[in-house]
């Protein structure tokens, strides 16, 4: 087996006495920042900045009530279409865009078929002999208890089943509260455009005012514009991408999971892992070049 060493463990499925199990090191998920996320919010609204100083203007960009209407504006009439525990989900799932934890689809599949090989040379219990390296990956864990837990294949293949499209579903939700976000902040910024030409036009006696009036109430457009468009956009696109790698994880589990409980071949489990992998995260466990 790749990269293992033996220790004493469980014994093998016909009940004869223990043998040797090899140590499996398992991928521990590591929580890191999304920096492709994180500078390209920085540079965009930095560019803006930059533009904006070097600039022979005096008008200034920055304005209270403008800011006001556009952020706290475009926050309520976001949780108009949603209720309150959908808002809370999404604001976690959101958060994890930033800071989320990573796998790698590569390592992840050859710590299966460790397991994989494991269970077909000892038998399913003896991955309970793992239980402390299987802590990493929580969710892991869970999977391979049923299995140890002697739950049918057709069962385990169900449930997980379930379990994934609801996570897809969850986080096609929360995508969906950015998106809609992202088109209502534009419009909370022709609101705030309207309020402000309503103030202006209400002061017409004095010519003097028209102008930084009218600059005030374009402000807001241009906020909006750039927290949809720049911002809240963007990330419904990350929280979709986000969604379709963390499937795809749970997809692996679940196959090696299923193959173990039906305890066939590592062999396929590797051509079907392979399958869910793209193609530069393929892995070549029996037969390395």
């Amino acid at each position: 087996m790749n990269d293992a060493t033996m220790m004493q463990g469980a014994g093998s499925p016909d009940g004869s006495s223990p043998g040797p199990l090899p140590i499996i090191s398992l991928q521990r998920p590591e929580n890191k920042a999304d920096y492709a996320t994180i500078l390209g919010i920085i540079f965009a609204l930095g560019f803006i900045a930059t533009g904006i100083m070097m600039s022979e203007s005096d008008a200034s960009f920055f304005d209270g009530p403008s800011v006001m209407i556009v952020i706290f504006g475009t926050m309520a009439a976001t949780s108009i279409s949603y209720t309150g525990s959908e808002l809370a989900k999404a604001g976690a799932i959101i958060g994890k865009t930033l800071f989320r934890p990573v796998y790698s689809p590569a390592k992840l599949a050859r710590n299966l078929l460790d397991i994989a090989v494991v269970a077909r040379k000892h038998g399913p219990l003896a991955l309970s002999s793992y239980e402390p390296e299987l802590r990493k990956n929580p969710h892991l864990q869970k999977v391979l208890q049923m299995v140890i837990d002697g739950f049918r294949p057709e069962d385990i293949e169900r449930m997980l089943a379930m379990e994934i499209d609801s996570l897809i579903e969850r986080h096609k939700r929360s995508a969906s509260i950015a998106r809609r976000a992202a088109e209502i902040a534009p419009a909370m910024g022709l609101i705030g455009t309207l309020v402000g030409l309503v103030q202006m036009l209400a002061d017409l006696e004095n010519p003097e005012t028209i102008g930084p009036a009218m600059a005030v109430a374009l402000i807001t457009t241009f906020y909006g514009a750039i927290l949809g468009n720049i911002i809240l956009a963007p990330l419904a696109v990350k929280l979709e991408k986000n969604s379709t790698d963390e499937a795809m994880f749970r997809t692996l589990i679940a196959t090696a999971a299923i193959s173990i409980a039906r305890q066939e071949n590592p062999r396929r489990l590797e051509m079907l892992l392979n399958s869910e992998l793209p193609p530069s995260e393929q892995i070549n466990y029996f037969d390395p070049a």
